[in-house]
């Protein structure tokens, strides 16, 4: 289906080749012109090296993968991994950074976290002479920080939710998140696509996500928005900046028999790219990130900075956003399809 061209002159496929053009210029930046780390014949270790792996919790494939990829990295390398698994409690995973600096091991690694919480212990552990290195975490007291370019991916979901809906219609949006750095960049990201889409509308007020619970909840707030609009095309899409709301919410449309309305997600979890596989299903979009290879760069680049190497403030992992056209394609490249 064709739409209108819009005020900037945009049309579908304009919009599309955009999107497309600006990944690969993304993913091109993050490879082109990077120097080696080592010469040839020179290997990373961190052989007698203790690493401290911090997790946020593992309930989530895109946790689980990137705390197990950063576990066997270490392993691989030749060092000692301390890792530990807040359980997505905040008050359990202050108590185990406060742990893990009295330790004293050669780097703390923190994944996720919610920056108000974790900062402070990060600045600790800095302060106490540990080097920090974060996976998705915007924190100033991390030296590095390895991660999906969020910029890209929240511009990329939000041109495609647009291009799918015609450039019109209303939106739900889940932001339960934002103090997650990469929930709040993909949420600004759809804020500045569709503020040059006047007839985009996200609905207010915005539906929170939670954990635990995440599936169950999102099924139940979604049901709740279609008995408020019943009428056929009065909602479009449903947005949310990870993709286990995008799940619940997916079940609910299909229990509904509102399968016209489509849903947008981030992470590429395998139980939604099955969903955006299937043809009759109301999953549009989703954007796969690489967990794994983003845990075994953050050891890595530790590995790095333990040799001497002075390493950017971020880097970047590409991702790559699954559609109905070419879901099948990407989840053969992530090699999980």
């Amino acid at each position: 289906m064709s739409i209108e061209k819009s005020e900037k002159g945009l049309g579908r496929r304009d919009l599309l080749k955009l999107s497309a053009a600006a990944g690969v210029a993304v993913a091109g930046a993050s490879l082109i012109g990077q120097k080696p780390a080592f010469a040839a014949g020179e290997e990373l270790s961190l052989k007698g090296k203790r690493i401290a792996i911090s997790a946020t919790g593992t309930d989530h494939f895109f946790d689980l993968q990137a705390y197990n990829a950063q576990i066997e990295e270490v392993k691989r390398l030749g060092g000692e991994p301390i890792a530990v698994d807040a359980g997505r409690n905040d008050g359990k995973l202050v108590s185990q950074l406060q742990t893990l600096i009295a330790q004293k091991p050669d780097a703390i690694v923190q994944i996720l976290g919610t920056l108000s919480v974790i900062d402070p212990w990060l600045k600790k552990a800095r302060d106490a002479g540990i080097p920090v290195l974060t996976v998705d975490v915007g924190s100033t007291n991390s030296i590095n920080n390895t991660t999906s370019d969020n910029w890209g991916i929240g511009k990329d979901l939000a041109l495609q939710l647009v291009s799918d809906i015609g450039g019109e219609g209303n939106i739900v949006v889940f932001n339960g998140f934002y103090g997650v750095t990469p929930c709040a960049i993909r949420y600004d990201q759809l804020v500045n696509v569709v503020k040059y889409f006047p007839k985009v509308k996200i609905l207010q007020p915005e539906l929170r996500d939670v954990i635990p619970n995440t599936v169950q909840d999102a099924f139940t707030q979604i049901t709740a928005i279609l008995n408020k609009y019943r009428e056929k095309g009065s909602i479009k899409a449903i947005w949310s900046a990870w993709d286990i709301p995008q799940l619940g919410a997916t079940q609910a449309l299909a229990a509904a028999g509102r399968t016209e309305i489509r849903t947008y997600g981030v992470d590429g979890s395998p139980e939604v790219l099955q969903l955006i596989a299937d043809p009759n299903s109301p999953a549009g979009a989703d954007v796969a990130q690489q967990p794994a290879e983003i845990g075994r760069t953050a050891i890595r680049n530790v590995a790095k900075l333990l040799a001497g190497q002075t390493l950017p403030r971020e880097t970047y992992v590409p991702a790559l956003l699954a559609n109905k056209t070419n879901v099948g394609e990407v989840t053969k490249k992530l090699g999980i399809g």
